[in-house]
């Protein structure tokens, strides 16, 4: 079976001018170069990533669901995206080989006040054009799910899950088999326009941006469009954009079912949202390699690429903390906050939550597993974000560089419906 271990990527920078450089090697970076150069073979691409690898971060570290788009406002781009970004992922894996499995989802609610919130999901998935869609009852939540209790269900039988790291890789296969450059270890730290030499005023008249990394390499280009995850935000800066919105890191921690209890759960169930907050509660996800994922809470990280529990870094906690915007989600919702600090730290507390919908589980059922950061965008306000957002900026750096500011969940569902429209923009922007 095809796995991220055989998917190689090679970095090569055998030339250092090119028409667009991509930066950022996550997900929504490497189906965005993909869709390009599919597009454009006779221009020249770049992707450039800080790590020596791609996609280790929000990619690589995320519950590996594919998303049906229930949940998202009917009209927004989330919307829009996740349902036809899942119908391309299912037809892209079949043709790849990617294994996948529809394993479905159940929405479930456990008491009778969450019914009205239940039915209104049911419409907007409806609205939002989510195929085979159904409200089912307690028995028919049994005949799907044996161990799990509830009173009512919206069952989603197009949800799936997929190992996004590895259907990453393969768009860089796809972009690198095209033509197209991937240099890794290359972390941008400035961003400019290249001032005229006499010598060299072809060059930097054709590629007029100069990205530099932090260990002093160059790449020139002529448009730029940053992918940054976590980084969107300082991306942004370095080039003269907007600060805003800014990014501030959450973690969410999750657990694992002990193999011999993987028994108790079939397909993803989920919880029905709390409209107050867009993380999605406690979920139990079966994973492509056999193991069952529980949770993740969400708790404010001190470090962007923080995943475990004492990882600190003094710029980014100094920047979360010292953010108007943070400091109003914060007081807002403090109560909330502690509540998802505590759980962190007792297990059993988590599965207390978790025991609403599967009463068999007990604490001594599951193990801590993996961590992941989910880069939220903020604004000044402390609103978070909660849809796609792509902006450039003004004057002759600006006008060549768009930038993916904010690629919430379900940016990986939605990744090959992101690219097409990101292809659209530049191509717009900049008359590709």
């Amino acid at each position: 079976p095809l796995t991220p271990a055989c998917v190689r990527i090679k970095s090569s920078a055998l030339t250092s001018s090119f028409d667009v450089a991509v930066i950022g090697g996550g997900i929504v970076g490497l189906a965005s170069a993909r869709e390009l150069i599919l597009r454009h073979p006779n221009l020249t691409f770049t992707l450039l990533e800080k790590e020596k690898e791609l996609s280790l971060h929000q990619t690589g570290h995320n519950s590996g669901v594919i998303h049906s788009g229930i949940y998202y406002t009917p009209g927004s781009l989330k919307a829009q995206l996740c349902v036809r970004g899942a119908m391309l992922t299912y037809q892209y894996c079949q043709k790849k080989g990617v294994p996948y499995k529809k394993c479905g989802k159940l929405i479930v609610a456990v008491e009778r006040e969450e019914i009205p919130r239940l039915k209104a999901l049911y419409q907007r998935g409806q609205v939002n054009n989510v195929q085979d869609l159904r409200l089912i009852d307690a028995k028919a939540i049994r005949e799907k799910e044996p161990y799990c209790r509830g009173i009512m269900a919206l069952d989603s039988p197009n949800t799936g899950i997929v190992d996004w790291q590895l259907v990453a890789l393969t768009y860089g296969k796809d972009f690198q088999e095209a033509g197209g450059t991937v240099i890794t270890d290359f972390e941008a730290s400035d961003i400019k326009v290249a001032a005229e030499s006499a010598a060299g005023s072809a060059e930097g008249l054709k590629y007029p941006i100069i990205i530099k990394s932090s260990q002093g390499k160059e790449v020139r280009c002529r448009f730029v469009l940053t992918c940054g995850g976590l980084y969107s935000d300082r991306l942004s800066e370095i080039s003269g954009c907007s600060s805003e919105p800014r990014i501030v890191p959450f973690r969410g921690d999750y657990l694992v079912l002990k193999p011999e209890k993987n028994y108790l759960i079939r397909g993803n169930i989920y919880p029905v949202p709390n409209p107050r907050f867009p993380f999605l509660g406690f979920h139990f996800t079966p994973r492509m390699d056999g193991s069952v994922w529980l949770g993740p809470n969400a708790v404010l990280a001190f470090k962007r690429e923080g995943y475990k529990l004492f990882d600190f870094d003094t710029q980014d906690f100094i920047n979360a903390v010292s953010y108007r915007g943070l400091q109003k989600l914060v007081m807002k919702n403090i109560v909330y906050g502690m509540g998802e600090i505590y759980r962190g730290v007792f297990t059993s507390a988590q599965v207390k939550n978790l025991q609403k919908f599967i009463p068999e589980l007990s604490p001594s059922d599951v193990l801590r597993g993996p961590s992941g950061v989910r880069a939220q965008a903020l604004d000044a306000e402390g609103n978070l974000v909660d849809d796609f957002v792509f902006d450039g900026g003004k004057g002759e750096l600006g006008s060549r560089i768009l930038h993916v500011r904010n690629a919430p969940s379900p940016a990986a569902s939605s990744s090959l419906a992101i690219a097409e429209m990101i292809a659209d923009e530049l191509e717009k922007r900049f008359q590709l």
